[in-house]
């Protein structure tokens, strides 16, 4: 994930909530009975209070009768617009989407599962108002199933705050707000839309954690169980990596392929003493293999390092390209098209 400069939400949040152009942007995977009830709930907490309001959902390659509600909501409500994955590509590149088609000054996200109350998005504008760059819902009162759902995420949380040294109670919550810039500039993949708030504090991105309401689901299933822990902790070394090593990817494989190629010279220094000096022989020892080893290892090690580093520069230099593909939109004319970060 990538963010291409620093930007301050004072610069783009006017003095009153009527001023305000407002998207909201919500994953949609296998939610047909939800996103009707989800859209009035929207409809009843912000309408009227914004300027101007869009509800962009993203279609993430559902198999039931999502699209067809989505179709629905956009006939009856112009304000409703539709991203349609050809495919399932995940929540990270659903969100991407939706930030790439957005054109309001304030961006909120939430879950298509009616668990995020819009209830509180107001609440949420509000702190962005406050010059806020991203604000992050917290469900202190979170009505999931203790063992596979809060166990893992309480110690999630508290892994992902002690690594990337951000400290937040809830990496997990959707619901959160963002200036426009702070989406225009950013590339999400994988798992890492709930890893935004760590990536942006390394160029001072203002951020603050506010409780939100959460709710039981009442239709359909959860998307989410024990089996993407594995993804998670994978995309959590990669942000360890972006956070700490990603402008100087040499010096830590530099600094791996120069302990081991030290260790193998210390070790070969030993093996040498041993024949030339002791007068015996070292052919059959194990440690002449492993003395080897780490000299070729370290010196692949750095060869790594060079190639990241290289790579670290193509990948600064701009390369742009989505994680999604698009069967087709709804409700986006060409200024919209053409507003795409």
């Amino acid at each position: 994930m990538v963010l291409k400069y620093c930007v301050s939400g004072e610069n783009v949040i006017q003095n009153h909530m009527d001023e305000i152009t407002l998207s909201i942007v919500i994953p949609v995977y296998n939610e047909e009975e939800n996103v009707g009830l989800l859209y009035d709930e929207l409809v009843s907490a912000l309408d009227g209070k914004y300027r101007d309001l869009e509800i962009i959902f993203v279609n993430d390659g559902s198999h039931d009768r999502s699209l067809e509600k989505l179709n629905e909501l956009h006939q009856k409500d112009k304000q409703v617009k539709v991203i349609n994955f050809r495919k399932n590509f995940g929540q990270s590149a659903a969100i991407s989407a939706g930030f790439d088609y957005c054109s309001g000054d304030v961006v909120v996200t939430l879950d298509a599962d009616l668990q995020n109350d819009p209830a509180d998005i107001p609440m949420i504008v509000g702190k962005v108002r406050e010059g806020y760059d991203i604000v992050n819902g917290w469900r202190r009162d979170r009505k999931d199933k203790f063992f596979t759902r809060k166990i893992p995420s309480f110690f999630g949380n508290k892994l992902i705050s002690f690594i990337t040294k951000v400290k937040l109670h809830d990496y997990g919550c959707t619901l959160r707000g963002f200036t426009r810039e702070v989406v225009k500039n950013l590339t999400l993949y994988g798992e890492m839309h709930r890893y935004i708030p760590a990536i942006a504090s390394r160029i001072g991105i203002k951020s603050v954690e506010v409780p939100v309401n959460h709710r039981e689901r009442k239709y359909g299933s959860s998307k989410y169980g024990l089996g993407r822990t594995f993804r998670v902790v994978v995309d959590l070394i990669s942000i360890k990596y972006l956070l700490s090593f990603s402008h100087r990817p040499l010096q830590i494989f530099g600094g791996v392929g120069i302990l081991m190629m030290s260790l193998g010279f210390i070790s070969g220094l030993y093996l040498t003493f041993v024949k030339f000096f002791m007068q015996e022989g070292i052919a059959g020892r194990p440690l002449l293999i492993f003395t080897v080893l780490l000299i070729f290892l370290g010196f692949q090690s750095i060869t790594l390092g060079l190639i990241a580093e290289m790579l670290s520069r193509i990948y600064h230099e701009g390369l742009n390209k989505n994680v999604y593909s698009i069967r087709n939109t709804i409700g986006f004319n060409d200024e919209n098209l053409d507003d795409r970060a």
